[in-house]
Parts: structure tokens; sequence; C-alpha cells
């Protein structure tokens, strides 16, 4: 199945792929950049921008800061994440201070939920 995008995003996705948070930017120059398997950055699926993802293990990869803890970031989340699995997506959160602390064992993660659903 191929996952639909709205391109009227397009615009917001530059910027956010511009302006990456100080996680995010780890994440990225420090391991998924040049992971073997193919990730893109700020990648637009259906009408939300998700902060990475894999289209061979369809798996969507968010960094979430302190706006997903309210009650309102957390439904919005929910609802996100419901819409994504629709499209056989999983998605796996990581806090911004697993970046900052636990970074190698996020790396870990990501790879093994990776290899695991290319299987």
């Amino acid at each position: 199945m191929t996952v639909p995008k709205n391109g009227q995003m397009l615009p917001r996705a530059r910027e956010l792929r511009r302006n990456m948070t100080p996680q995010e930017k780890k994440l990225w120059y420090q391991f998924l950049r040049k992971y073997p398997v193919k990730i893109y950055k700020q990648r637009i699926v259906e009408s939300f921008i998700v902060d990475f993802y894999c289209a061979s293990a369809k798996l969507v990869i968010e960094l979430d800061g302190s706006q997903h803890y309210t009650e309102q970031g957390e439904a919005y989340d929910a609802e996100r994440s419901a819409c994504l699995a629709r499209y056989g997506l999983e998605v796996v959160r990581f806090t911004n201070s697993e970046i900052d602390t636990e970074f190698d064992a996020v790396c870990r993660k990501i790879h093994t939920v990776i290899q695991e659903r290319q299987g």
C-alpha cells in the first residue's frame, strides 16, 4: 500500500528539515543519515509531518519534546498514531531526554525494530 502525502505541506516540511531540533540533528547526523537502509527526515505522511520515516520497514521515528506530554499533546499523538497504523506503519517514540542521555540505547532500539520489520 502506498502511503499518501498532502503536497500542500511541502513548504512546512522543508522548513522543519532546515530547522531541526538539537536532538533531531544529533540522531540524524550521528546515526540515521548513514544508516544502511534509507531513512527520510521530516517526511509527509498523509497530512502529518513525521520526524523520521523508513519506508522499507514501514517505521516512523518520533522525538518528543515536552509539548507531547500535555493532555492535548497526548490526544493528538494518539490520533496521529492511529492514522499511521492504518497504513501499516509502526511508530516508535523517544523523548528528547533519551536522545541526550541514552543515545546508544536509542540507536540500538531503532536498529532492532528496522531489522525485525524488514524480516
